[in-house]
């Protein structure tokens, strides 16, 4: 399968997405090429395990097509989503690095398609490439502070709050603003919601029946408006 895969979207594309990456943004056609060429590509069904916590696989995987989830899963089967990765997003540059074990699982959202990486061929292009190295300590310092404000909503804020925070992160990467607010065209499932905020999945249901009543949002179909007073307060109380 992954050959046909190969075939099918081809290095130039592989190149193209490589491009999009914000490690590998600085690079000129000729490395982005030899970087394509050293890279499988994989896809996964949905709700596939991609790679779990603690298994000594030493890859990096870039998305392609289709979304990931980073999540931890406790022993009562309750789920914490920490990150949702899209296209041109990449994980597992931590384990590369120290050679440990993956510190989360990662999920198929979607059916989803990756660009694979090896650690030697990783190693050998941040070698030849410091200015990859700068880009990837930018990007892990940006995970740590993205963790540090995930622990600081679960901790500190209540569920509404932590589900209007999440509402609005989500406008932020994949809303559309219109006149009567943002709106999320393919909001999460009640249970996404629920993993994303670390609560049930009828704790979700109640809060945005709540925020319904009040004119906050507005359910349409698969989609979620984000009505201007939720943004605006939201705003204010960050």
């Amino acid at each position: 399968m992954a050959d046909k895969l190969e075939t099918i979207i081809g290095l130039n594309r592989q190149a193209d997405l490589l491009r999009r990456v914000s490690i590998f943004r600085h690079l000129d056609e000729t490395v982005l090429g030899d970087l394509a060429r050293r890279m499988s590509v994989k896809r996964w069904t949905a709700g596939a395990i991609i790679v779990g916590q603690h298994e000594m696989d030493q890859a990096l995987y870039i998305v392609y097509g289709g979304r990931a989830k980073v999540s931890l899963f406790g022993e009562n089967g309750r789920e914490i989503t920490l990150a949702t990765l899209r296209t041109g997003d990449f994980f597992g540059e931590l384990s590369l690095i120290d050679s440990k074990p993956r510190a989360a699982n990662v999920v198929a959202a979607d059916d989803a398609i990756l660009l694979v990486l090896d650690r030697e061929a990783f190693l050998d292009h941040l070698e030849m490439h410091p200015r990859t190295m700068r880009a990837l300590l930018e990007s892990m310092a940006s995970r740590v502070r993205s963790s540090a404000d995930i622990i600081a909503n679960l901790a500190l804020h209540d569920v509404n709050s932590r589900l209007t925070r999440t509402l609005i992160t989500l406008a932020e990467e994949v809303g559309e603003e219109s006149e009567d607010g943002i709106l999320i065209r393919y909001r999460p499932t009640q249970q996404d919601l629920a993993n994303m905020v670390g609560t049930c999945r009828e704790t979700v249901s109640r809060a945005l029946s709540a925020m319904a009543r009040r004119g906050l949002v507005v359910s349409r179909g698969r989609s979620l408006l984000l009505r201007p007073q939720l943004v605006a307060s939201a705003r204010r109380a960050a």
